[in-house]
């Protein structure tokens, strides 16, 4: 960890904690060891700076669009982390090779199955790229969800802070079970681990996902028991294009 890092990081730590109430004791649930895809919901700008320096010191990346390094205050801030940078559209094999190689090193990769921001906080149809990386790299996956920092700009004007609520689910893996990964089974996965986010929300927040009786696990493997209130339970020949798309 450099001086660079460790400065920024902490003072934006120091910044999200001023501007919001973080309910940061369920962050204690991440392991603090081995590799693992976090898979969240995707609300706005400001849950990438605040997990992103709450979860230290564990080492965390994650994909970014590539547009994002056209912008000149932006683009060392996310070379200073990590980041990968995304080309939405298209298979993009290097943010794919940089993906696995850092689970490889034991680093976090956080992924948003809805590729964009939803604004509202209500779950939007989850794209199957996750699915990509998660089979082929065979690492576990753990399910994470925030709400409250939909109203992070109002509050701001009204000079209040925001209520950040965390909830953190249980740790699973991929079995496709030898059969071949077609086009549907790929979104059904997605959507059972996007049921697996919507679980952890609040009625309000499923949106896409809100009829939890239409969830299925056929694809997810949990290591022990589901408890509380959620849901539980070879090499694809995939593309990378569908993590997120315009």
């Amino acid at each position: 960890m450099t001086v660079a890092f460790w400065t920024v990081t902490t003072a934006i730590k120091g910044i999200t904690s001023l501007l919001c109430k973080i309910e940061g004791d369920p962050l204690q649930q991440v392991p603090q060891h081995g590799p693992l895809i976090l898979v969240c919901n995707h609300i706005n700008f400001l849950e990438v700076p605040l997990m992103f320096s709450h979860l230290q010191p564990r080492p965390v990346t994650g994909f970014a669009k590539a547009e994002t390094w056209d912008n000149p205050l932006l683009r060392p801030l996310f070379d200073l982390w990590g980041a990968i940078p995304l080309r939405r559209g298209e298979a993009d094999t290097v943010a794919m090779r940089r993906a696995l190689e850092a689970l490889q090193q034991g680093k976090i990769v956080a992924m948003a199955p809805e590729g964009t921001r939803s604004g509202t906080g209500q779950l939007r149809r989850g794209y199957p790229g996750i699915v990509t990386l998660a089979l082929r790299a065979g690492v576990p996956l753990l399910p994470l969800v925030y709400y409250g920092g939909e109203a992070f700009h109002k509050n701001v004007r009204r000079l209040q802070r925001t209520d950040f609520h965390i909830r953190v689910g249980q740790v699973f893996t991929l079995d496709a079970h030898g059969v071949k990964i077609t086009r549907e089974i790929r979104q059904q996965i997605t959507d059972e681990i996007m049921y697996q986010l919507a679980a952890l929300l609040p009625q309000a927040y499923r949106g896409e996902y809100a009829n939890l009786e239409a969830a299925t696990r056929q694809y997810l493997s949990f290591q022990k028991p589901q408890g509380g209130d959620g849901l539980a339970g070879g090499e694809a020949d995939l593309s990378l294009a569908d993590i997120h798309r315009p």
